[in-house]
């Protein structure tokens, strides 16, 4: 069934396999698939898609909550569905630009998803397969959106090919598709220039302290997680500019500043006579505040910024007192986040600006344009991905990492402690990259 393995092409495209030419084949089978049917065929046809490509990438889900990850991948389901019913695929309007209509719903959904539900989901977006493909060159001209329109169009293009009739139609197609795969890489090269204008070196050293994956934080000791870093940063032994550790390695009760904390990161900071952004939890009773903070070279905190796109059932609970009253939120979520409201940025006295988004953030390009705007040379992504056993959520930050070093032109640093920690380039590419566990 081409819907079945349209979807399983997906599937295989998306991180941690991230076969990048099986996305624009799979778009290309489900064009074929929904060639001339009806509204409500396209909807059922859709959804067989969706439910096998969610079923199968947002499976992790299921280790947390099964209800919760049944509902999603429902969800998820529909709205791709609600794509597919909204393409018509006729030959009658090929030229008249009624199958064009499939790329712009599918780029449509990329853009729903980082916004619905619940502020935005948009770990199962299409555009992270293509990190390494050439449509992502076109990235810096416009963003995530052109690069699931360039791959989705290139597919519908190669359905078209065998579909019309017409020889002559036949070699436009073709041209038209020749066009559409080289015009990123002419893209690319044109405005990497412009994009990434290099303003000097930084001598960075990012800390990884490892540790069991597949716990919750409620049902760890932070302390081990702290000490394990401290251990790492002991380690060092050269004077580094920046140190970066990942999110939440310090918790304290109430705030950070007096605390035995923020005593301890600054005796490494003066050690090491280096700045240090650490990822910092302050605790209170039901709530909680999840922080970037930087210290200078003489112990001093300078700056911080606390996150402002928080995970929906990760670090808060929408609609919380109505679902106490049905569960046991506990083991969930025991506290709700406290979003920040400042820029996302860390002005050191002296050094250049670092932009910061945390963990999820990365996800979501409003997050690291703001990074940028605000004046951060390079964007740090500290991140804590412990609790997933499986390598499906760490690489889809680390493939979301990379789409967004290209996007921007800036180089970013991604610390995790147990998933992977990366050193990306303004280019996308990789130049350093841990082991994903311990």
């Amino acid at each position: 069934m081409l819907t079945v393995a349209a979807g399983v092409c997906w599937a295989l495209a998306a991180p941690p396999r991230a076969w990048w030419p099986l996305l624009p084949a799979g778009v290309a089978l489900l064009t074929v698939a929904l060639y001339g049917r009806g509204v409500r065929a396209r909807l059922l046809l859709g959804g067989v898609t969706g439910l096998v490509l969610y079923g199968t990438t947002l499976l992790w889900l299921s280790g947390f909550t099964p209800v919760g990850y049944a509902g999603v991948a429902l969800l998820e389901m529909a709205l791709l569905a609600s794509a597919a019913g909204l393409a018509p695929t006729k030959h009658a309007g090929w030229w008249s630009g009624g199958w064009w209509t499939l790329p712009a719903v599918l780029t449509l959904l990329d853009a729903v998803q980082t916004r619905f539900p619940f502020g935005g989901f948009p770990l199962p977006s299409l555009a992270f397969s293509q990190i390494d493909g050439p449509f992502v060159e076109a990235a810096p001209l416009g963003g995530t959106p052109l690069v699931t329109l360039l791959a989705t169009g290139t597919g519908v293009l190669m359905a078209a090919f065998f579909l019309v009739p017409d020889a002559r139609r036949k070699l436009v197609v073709a041209g038209v598709g020749s066009l559409l795969v080289l015009t990123p890489l002419g893209v690319g090269a044109a405005t990497a220039a412009v994009v990434t204008r290099p303003v000097g070196e930084l001598d960075t050293a990012v800390v990884q302290g490892g540790g069991p994956r597949g716990l919750r934080a409620v049902f760890t000791d932070p302390s081990l997680t702290t000490n394990r870093h401290l251990a790492v940063t002991d380690a060092i032994t050269d004077s580094p500019d920046l140190v970066l550790l990942p999110e939440t390695v310090v918790v304290v009760p109430e705030a950070i500043a007096g605390s035995s904390g923020d005593e301890t990161i600054a005796d490494r900071a003066r050690r090491l006579h280096a700045l240090i952004v650490a990822g910092v939890a302050e605790m209170e009773d039901t709530r909680f505040h999840n922080a970037a903070v930087l210290w200078g070279p003489d112990g001093v905190r300078q700056a911080r910024y606390d996150k402002e796109h928080l995970v929906p059932f990760g670090e808060y609970v929408p609609g919380r007192p109505l679902l106490e009253r049905l569960t046991d939120l506990t083991a969930l979520v025991p506290r709700d986040a406290i979003a920040g409201n400042g820029e996302a940025l860390l002005q050191p006295a002296e050094g250049p600006p670092l932009g910061v988004v945390i963990s999820y953030e990365i996800l979501f390009p409003d997050r690291v344009r703001e990074a940028v705007d605000s004046g951060g040379q390079i964007v740090l992504a500290p991140t804590n991905v412990a609790s997933y056993v499986t390598d499906d959520v760490p690489a889809i930050e680390l493939g979301a990492a990379r789409l967004r070093a290209r996007e921007f032109g800036r180089t970013v640093l991604l610390a995790a402690p147990t998933g992977y920690s990366a050193v990306i380039g303004a280019d996308g590419h990789i130049v350093a990259l841990s082991e994903l566990g311990s």
